[in-house]
């Protein structure tokens, strides 16, 4: 892949990070990324794990928890004054009180967890000060698909949206946006209706493969799906079109007027956020909704694996030493979790764990990582069902208890947000390759169902304290990311 920074990049990117480098000389500090594609559940694993730091969450395989080494975990003024916060007490206060899933990540939030601890070895206490502060960085994983454009030009990105729309998966999702876009002569002259309708016509079908039934994942340019305060902007009035015949390129024409704003996305969206967000992270967890790419097919999973390959590749892993480390952040541990491991019974735990790996072994091997720590977990940040058993004939069925979320339905039955059930979903196969197979004689929808739950009502301890928010495995992932910076 092309370098995504130039000579000057990488000398700006110097200069933040020495900046950086010196505050953390005074309050040591770790920048932790937190992203995934859309209803991963970012959110709700940033408010689950602050929540369960300050308040003493159950968390067995968090060694310095475990051990009570953690005096205290409070949180405290954020770094960045340019980024927004993240809204950690609106979150858990629609979590907790509305019992609804909070609003999805639309833009880059920030928030500082301070950890108070014991070091776990005599040296360490005596040269350490017993404190970490983790800023946790929150960004939406479809600006992180944005990156690989940085090393692409216009007649790149465009060629390889056009392989990608003749895919079968999407060929039918793209046939409105190919016929305005067949429809169109590149070499006229440029007209601002004419970019508006192509650019439309092209952020039409980018969102009708991000939908459930397709639940697509490689969907660049992320802008257009979430403009925020760009829309409407010439910087995101662009589609691809053909390519030029011989390569050559009217000046004033509509593809000259493609190409240029092609290139502003990128030096005035892209890049700045690549600069100021990316190059400054130590450590990442990437959260992949797998059961609802399993929903869709194995072209979906095929897809999240080449969306998760492109993720990989737009971070600066590897490891620093002390002096190196003053002009150049690494982010050494990368984990990629499934989330929503609370829709499955645990005996299939494992076995959304080994999709998950194999997913991230082949995705990391794509983006040619080396000198980082990657990992793969099977998790729920929050638990929304609990197990139980139900009769069916002679045979006990293992089930998961939940309340659907009103809409949600298994066959016939339509269920109303209010009504708590008993689900069978099905298991996953052992062998996970079937899952990727196409030709497979019976698809995941068929083996398994999966539902949506809403948040659960938090259970009460005997002196009617609310106790802190459930979860699955969320500590095996707070001890992968944290654990050898409180050792």
């Amino acid at each position: 892949m092309a370098s995504l920074t130039t000579y000057a990049d990488e000398a700006l990117i110097a200069l933040d990070t020495l900046a950086g480098r010196a505050a953390g000389l005074v309050t040591p500090s770790l920048r932790l990324g937190v992203t995934g594609l859309s209803r991963a559940g970012k959110t709700v694993f940033i408010s689950s794990l602050v929540h369960n730091l300050v308040n003493g969450g159950r968390l067995p395989m968090f060694e310095a928890q475990k051990s009570g080494r953690i005096a205290r975990a409070f949180l405290e003024e954020q770094p960045d004054d340019a980024v927004p916060r993240f809204q950690y007490e609106d979150h858990i206060d629609a979590l907790v009180k509305e019992r609804r899933w909070p609003e999805s990540t639309r833009a880059v939030s920030e928030l500082r967890l301070t950890i108070a601890y014991e070091s776990a070895s005599a040296w360490g206490r005596m040269f350490s000060r017993g404190r970490l502060s983790v800023d946790i960085v929150d960004y939406p994983g479809e600006w992180l698909l944005d990156l690989p454009l940085l090393g692409k030009n216009y007649a790149a990105f465009s060629n390889e949206s056009f392989e990608l729309a003749a895919l079968p998966v999407r060929a039918d999702l793209a046939r409105d946006w190919l016929e305005t876009a067949r429809s169109v002569d590149p070499d006229a002259d440029a007209d601002e209706m004419t970019a508006r309708r192509l650019a439309e016509s092209f952020a039409a079908y980018l969102r009708a493969c991000k939908e459930d039934s397709r639940a697509l994942s490689t969907l660049p340019p992320g802008r257009l799906l979430m403009p925020g305060d760009l829309e409407g902007s010439p910087a995101l009035t662009f589609a691809p079109l053909p390519p030029a015949e011989g390569g050559r390129m009217r000046p004033g024409s509509l593809r000259a007027m493609m190409e240029r704003r092609y290139e502003a996305y990128k030096a005035h969206v892209v890049k700045p956020f690549f600069r100021e967000h990316i190059t400054r992270l130590d450590r990442q967890i990437v959260l992949v909704d797998a059961l609802q790419a399993l929903n869709a097919g194995p072209a979906a999973l095929a897809d999240l694996q080449r969306a998760l390959a492109d993720i990989l590749s737009c971070f600066r892993p590897g490891s620093s030493n002390f002096l190196t480390g003053m002009v150049t952040r690494r982010i050494e541990r990368i984990l990629v979790a499934a989330t929503k491991a609370d829709h499955l019974h645990h005996e299939s735990h494992d076995r959304l764990q080994a999709v998950v790996r194999r997913l991230t072994e082949r995705a990391a091997a794509r983006a040619n990582l080396s000198g980082a720590e990657v990992e793969a977990v099977a998790m729920a940040a929050l638990r929304a069902t609990r197990e139980g058993t139900v009769s069916q004939g002679k045979e006990e069925l293992p089930v998961i208890i939940g309340t659907p979320l009103a809409g949600e339905t298994i066959g016939k039955e339509r269920f109303d947000g209010e009504t708590e059930t008993a689900v069978f979903p099905g298991d996953l196969p052992r062998d996970p390759e079937t899952l990727f197979d196409a030709n497979a004689k019976a698809g995941p929808a068929e083996m398994v169902r999966f539902v949506r739950f809403r948040p659960p009502k938090l259970e009460r301890s005997a002196d009617g304290m609310t106790l802190v928010l459930p979860h699955i495995r969320l500590d095996r992932a707070l001890q992968f990311l944290l654990g050898d910076r409180l050792a």
